[in-house]
């Protein structure tokens, strides 16, 4: 979602003249777009803001203005105490607020002193985005839901991104539409709780999110829809069956469980049984046989016991993953579990943590090395490092190379897989390949 968000900045910036720069030593305005999720994640933002300063004292000595902003969900929970830390911070604005930012840097730039918005605005900020002018590349990402109403022990999303919100279905429309013109062939549909989408449809109804990818389905050019992050509540029966019947809906799906314990999964506030989340499991296996899994662990939740950890590891070797991403719990100011009683000591959560990992290691491995010898549709998307290579995704999301002609970028090819990396596969075009 940050990338997106990123990236509407550069799309809001380019009409008062600004261009993105690879070098913070050339830029006018250097943008910090924040992430509050991860463990330290203010401590992180000061060190980097400490670096920038240096760029830009050094700018203004040869008579080159520049301005420092801070976005996203740091910004938003720590507004005040970073214009109190670093003074030299011109502009801070949270994730809501992002399609003031032209207006607040020409402001910034006119006066000494911080300009920051880290309010809830009426308006939705998507009202005021511009459409898309220059994509990255063939795939894309496109935030359709912002916000959560779920309140997870752990989480801090509710109170630096807001309620759950969805945005209206033309204008989801409309920005894929335009993102396919300019080359896109695969998009990410975004949102902290993807799968609750209910948006304003163009007939006056509510759409949830299987009608609005069937009708994202007819955009020319789309063949590949995903989304992230979905919540085992709201994993319907119908947005199952659209894997079984809808072709452009991906065979991958990321589906956090957190904890393969109830006892650990109610301290959680998570809303779902262990039980319930094998169910869906099963439901999603058996509509659509080739899905792979990922999901997100945290480990060490106050409270966890070792017969908790044990029931999180039986859930893994039980259902096995193609990809996870698994942390050690870490208090975050506001939420209900930062102050509880019950915290577990560093030291037996790294070494549960570790456990899990090496088994989710291994899981992976094993996945990409079930494909040598298959034959999967990969859709290229830029050059290889080495000489006449290309790369691309598989439909789960797996970097794929093989030896091809850079005219077949940005077209879906049949690929035989021949080869296994730790992080990658390798393989052949199939000769009886079409691209589409």
């Amino acid at each position: 979602m940050n990338v997106y968000d990123s990236n509407r900045m550069v799309d809001l910036l380019r009409p008062l003249g600004y261009k993105v720069t690879d070098e913070a030593e050339k830029a006018d305005v250097l943008i910090l777009n924040t992430c509050h999720i991860r463990d330290k994640a203010t401590e992180k933002v000061f060190s980097e803001l400490g670096r920038l300063r240096q760029i830009k004292e050094y700018r203004e000595k040869q008579g080159q203005p520049t301005l420092i902003a801070v976005a996203g969900c740091v910004a938003q929970a720590e507004g005040k105490i970073i214009v109190q830390r670093a003074p030299y911070v011109d502009v801070v604005l949270g994730p809501q607020t992002y399609h003031r930012l032209p207006k607040m840097i020409l402001e910034a730039a006119r006066k000494s002193g911080n300009v920051i918005e880290t309010d809830f605005p009426t308006e939705s900020k998507f009202d005021f985005l511009p459409a898309p002018e220059k994509a990255q590349g063939h795939t894309a990402f496109l935030t359709i839901q912002e916000g959560c109403d779920k309140f997870c022990s752990f989480c801090v999303v509710p109170y630096t991104r807001g309620a759950e919100e969805s945005r209206p279905v033309q204008a989801i429309i409309d920005e894929a539409t335009r993102l396919c013109e300019l080359g896109v062939k695969d998009i990410s549909l975004l949102g902290q709780n993807v799968n609750a989408y209910h948006g304003q449809g163009p007939d006056g109804n509510i759409w949830d999110l299987v009608k609005l990818a069937e009708k994202l389905s007819t955009i020319p050019g789309l063949s590949r829809i995903r989304y992230t992050t979905s919540h085992p509540n709201d994993m319907s029966d119908a947005l199952i069956a659209a894997h079984r019947d809808l072709p452009t809906l991906m065979p991958f799906l990321h589906l956090p469980v957190q904890s393969g314990s109830d006892r650990v999964l109610k301290a959680m506030n998570r809303g779902h049984t262990v039980k319930e989340y094998y169910e869906i499991i099963d439901k999603l296996k058996k509509a659509r046989p080739d899905i792979a899994l990922s999901s997100d662990f945290i480990i060490g939740h106050p409270g966890e016991s070792i017969e908790d950890f044990k029931a999180t590891m039986k859930l893994v070797h039980d259902i096995t993953f193609a990809q996870a991403f698994s942390f050690k719990y870490s208090p975050r100011p506001g939420t209900s579990a930062a102050i509880s009683a019950n915290q577990v000591a560093e030291p037996e959560k790294d070494a549960r943590l570790q456990e899990l990992q090496a088994v989710l290691k291994d899981q992976l491995t094993q996945f990409n090395h079930e494909m040598i010898g298959r034959k999967i549709p990969v859709l290229f998307t830029h050059k290889g490092r080495k000489e006449g290579q290309i790369g691309g995704k598989s439909p789960y999301l797996q970097a794929v190379h093989a030896q091809g002609d850079e005219s077949l970028i940005g077209q879906e090819h049949m690929v035989e897989i021949d080869e296994c990396m730790t992080f990658s596969l390798s393989g052949s075009l199939v000769k009886e390949s079409t691209s589409h």
